[in-house]
């Protein structure tokens, strides 16, 4: 159901259902989850790129396996959510840059799986939406990552309207970080990602990206501290030693 390579220090993580729409089971789920888990942990990785087959990139959840979904018990229920929301926590939170590389539409829960990414390329054909409303379910776990990561005001809308938005109404919302054309997209995602893991030391974004995850609904008090403990342990790493010496010293480097 996925496919999972690693090139260039890279982890390329490729949804595989086409024939289904990429859409979610909880097999899926499970096999995104520990491919997600697996890099995160490799040390050889430096970013994951997630990718899929096909003309579309995921129409969220597979409506056969949600129908057969409604007759298990309330802990059977709580068990494949938290799958989900563990998958959506490991991408948002964890060591590693993500970059979506979307090449066609991200509905539902496929949105979902955008949402948690730091960056997005997308096609400019491509079509965003959290269409749960539409069957009259929610987008419950995606709803606290995305009012995180661009406030309430604009995931509200979002969040509570099962309509499509063009990709380039994603942009605007902040959803999308770029539009690339198809035929450049997968050459552009690699040249991006490239030049990020070669620019920015791997410590260094993974604690930026633990101190975002982690400030959300602290106090100033509460966010303030863990920023000074983040600085401390910053400044007492190898890397950072090793950066700074660089600079001081008119050499590059080369992360």
């Amino acid at each position: 159901m996925i496919e999972y390579q690693i090139q260039n220090r890279v982890a390329t993580i490729t949804l595989n259902r086409p024939d289904k729409k990429n859409a979610l089971n909880p097999a899926m789920v499970q096999a995104l989850d520990q491919a997600v888990s697996d890099a995160m942990e490799n040390d050889e990785i430096r970013a994951l790129v997630l990718a899929a087959r096909g003309d579309v990139f995921s129409a969220g959840a597979d409506l056969e396996s949600l129908q057969a979904m409604q007759s298990w018990t309330e802990a059977e229920q709580r068990h494949d959510s938290q799958r989900l929301a563990n998958l959506y926590q490991r991408l948002y939170s964890g060591p590693k840059p993500v970059i979506a590389r979307v090449q066609g539409h991200a509905l539902a829960g496929g949105c979902g799986l955008v949402s948690v990414c730091d960056w997005v390329f997308a096609v400019p054909e491509a079509r965003f939406a959290y269409t749960e409303a539409a069957i009259g379910f929610v987008p419950a776990m995606v709803s606290v990552f995305l009012c995180r990561k661009m406030g309430e005001g604009h995931a509200r809308p979002l969040l509570l309207n099962a309509a499509r938005i063009t990709a380039a109404q994603a942009l605007d919302y902040g959803l999308v970080y770029r539009l690339v054309e198809r035929d450049a997209l997968e050459a552009s995602v690699d040249e991006f990602v490239q030049q990020l893991i070669q620019l920015n030391s791997g410590n260094s974004l993974a604690l930026t990206k633990k101190l975002l995850a982690q400030n959300a609904g602290k106090t100033l008090e509460q966010a303030m501290e863990q920023a000074i403990d983040t600085n401390v342990e910053a400044r007492q790493s190898e890397p950072c030693r090793q950066g700074v010496a660089a600079f001081l010293n008119k050499e590059s480097l080369r992360w």
